[in-house]
């Protein structure tokens, strides 16, 4: 079962916005969480292979990252060892991007996100975290 004190602090973040770059890393926990219960995340973990995603908040100057693969989700502040992609964008990009306000895509076309590495690490970290946050969408339900 998924932290209800996570999702409280989940939803805030929905409703104020993230109030330091740190509060991103909420989601993964939420995300690392998920894939202990949801069977179609912990599927998809366990059918890709290992990916270290670097993640950077451009304007905040602020990196994180996150592994995924064998069925788990890891992430940390800091750069990540050995990244086999770095997505970097500004704090109002990502948040656009995590709330589905903005489409990775077309973030992507614009420059709005620029992807440095393998494209298609990219396309799966985007698409186990749209399953996640699928699968968790009932934790947000009013």
């Amino acid at each position: 079962m998924v932290d209800q004190n996570l999702i409280n602090k989940l939803k805030e973040m929905r409703e104020k916005g993230a109030s330091k770059p740190s509060d991103s890393l909420n989601m993964y926990e939420f995300v690392k969480q998920m894939a202990k219960e949801s069977e179609d995340l912990k599927e998809e973990l366990e059918d890709i292979d290992t990916m270290m995603v670097q993640l950077v908040i451009t304007d905040a100057n602020y990196k994180y990252w996150v592994k995924l693969g064998d069925g788990t989700v890891d992430y940390g502040e800091g750069d990540g060892e050995d990244p086999s992609v770095t997505m970097s964008a500004t704090g109002a990009t990502w948040s656009g991007l995590s709330s589905g306000e903005i489409d990775s895509t077309s973030a992507y076309m614009s420059g709005d996100l620029v992807i440095d590495g393998n494209l298609q690490d990219a396309i799966a970290y985007g698409e186990i975290l749209s399953i996640a946050m699928e699968e968790g969408a009932k934790y947000f339900e009013d």
